[in-house]
């Protein structure tokens, strides 16, 4: 089965034999693949009304357990955003009564973030969204084979999770 991946490699190596373009087979596959999965994210969730960085929030919330709250820095270390980022996103959640700000009890400076019942709630029906949607794309593999995929990829993105800083 060709697929348009195939059709641009054959195309650059007919217009450019001088170049080896066997990393275009994988990671051009990779990039449309990624485009796929962020258009199933935003139907997921703007099933139940969030934006994807909302989700990312909740869901870190969420994945911390009870009592479901983390420090900005955790949020921060979770999500991949800048301070001013994460606190423009604390203050939107918080106004959206998905978390709220408590005091550190271990900090007298510091504050926790928490997610509320109802922030609770849209992260859990998110998630269940995006799984569906999610199971949809990888229905073409079997288990084995999503197993597989799912080591390969780890070993490739691996050293990129790892970098300190």
């Amino acid at each position: 089965m060709e697929d348009e991946v195939d059709r641009l490699v054959a195309a650059w190596r007919r217009e450019r034999p001088d170049l080896d373009v066997e990393p275009l087979e994988v990671l051009s596959r990779v990039s449309r693949l990624a485009r796929h999965l962020d258009r199933a994210r935003r139907i997921a969730f703007s099933e139940v009304g969030l934006e994807p960085w909302e989700f990312d929030v909740l869901t870190a919330l969420r994945r911390a357990g009870a009592p479901y709250q983390l420090s900005p820095g955790a949020l921060l270390t979770q999500t991949l955003v800048t301070s001013g980022t994460m606190t423009n996103r604390i203050d939107r959640l918080a106004k959206k009564n998905l978390v709220e700000r408590l005091p550190d009890p271990n900090d007298r400076r510091g504050v926790l973030v928490r997610l509320t019942a109802e922030g609770r709630d849209k992260a859990d029906q998110s998630l269940a969204g995006l799984l569906i949607q999610e199971r949809a794309i990888l229905a073409e593999l079997s288990r084995q084979q999503r197993g597989e995929l799912a080591g390969l990829l780890r070993r490739l993105t691996g050293p990129f999770d790892n970098i300190p800083g």
